[in-house]
């Protein structure tokens, strides 16, 4: 199926106002940086990075289902996962390392986030290579299989006695500050054409009620 067709094809069943919509936020998109969570417990912080990853223009994350299975949380994410591209790892033994040497293949350079390696801080870390931001569980941080497969690791730094931030903080907080950099810093950072007509194909059906008897019916020739 041409998706930019089928964009345009179910154009007509959405207003002027959420196609335009559609186009601004379009454009602030990125895949340069990508998000993944490892086996995280808590449904409603996979929820929360989810809607940070929105709100900063993240279009890809990364899920890592080794022990615990990912739900979301509706309350939380507030709608969010139907406008990312959520990429779940839950059919290898290792499922970690299977994601990571993924990524790797892809061309991404994996940075942990960790408070007990001091390679960078933020305002530090070189973006200018697509970049997989590694998040790990709750109690323990990430697994040795990160340790074992990050190119580098990067800290928030912390002047109180707790020893890390939550989980869903520290995605936010280290969101707001790469991609921010990545707008002044990095040259070619938005959607290629091609993942740009995914994307907006992606959402039109995600908006559009009944979008894939629709679709069916246009490659049929029988749409209205």
């Amino acid at each position: 199926m041409d998706k930019r067709k089928a964009y345009e094809f179910l154009c007509g069943y959405m207003t002027e106002e959420r196609q335009a919509l559609f186009q601004q936020v379009s454009s602030e998109r990125t895949r340069h940086l990508a998000v993944v969570v490892e086996n995280l417990y808590q449904p409603h912080n996979a929820s929360a990075v989810m809607r940070s990853c929105d709100c900063f223009g993240i279009q890809d994350i990364h899920i890592i289902e080794n022990e615990n299975e990912w739900e979301p949380n509706k309350n939380v994410s507030m709608g969010s996962a139907k406008w990312l591209t959520l990429h779940q790892h839950n059919e290898q033994e290792n499922n970690t390392k299977s994601c990571l040497e993924q990524l790797k293949s892809q061309g991404y350079r994996i940075v942990a986030t960790t408070p007990h390696r001091d390679d960078y801080v933020l305002e530090d870390l070189p973006i200018d290579q697509p970049t997989a931001l590694v998040f790990g569980t709750e109690l323990t941080g990430i697994s040795q299989d990160v340790y074992d497969l990050a190119d580098d690791f990067v800290r928030i730094p912390m002047y109180g006695f707790t020893e890390s931030f939550n989980i869903s903080v520290a995605a936010a907080l280290t969101l707001a500050e790469l991609s921010k950099r990545l707008r002044k810093e990095v040259a070619n950072w938005q959607l290629k054409p091609n993942e740009l007509e995914a994307v907006l194909y992606e959402w039109a059906c995600a908006s559009v009620k009944d979008s894939k008897s629709l679709l069916k019916r246009w490659v049929d020739g029988t749409a209205p």
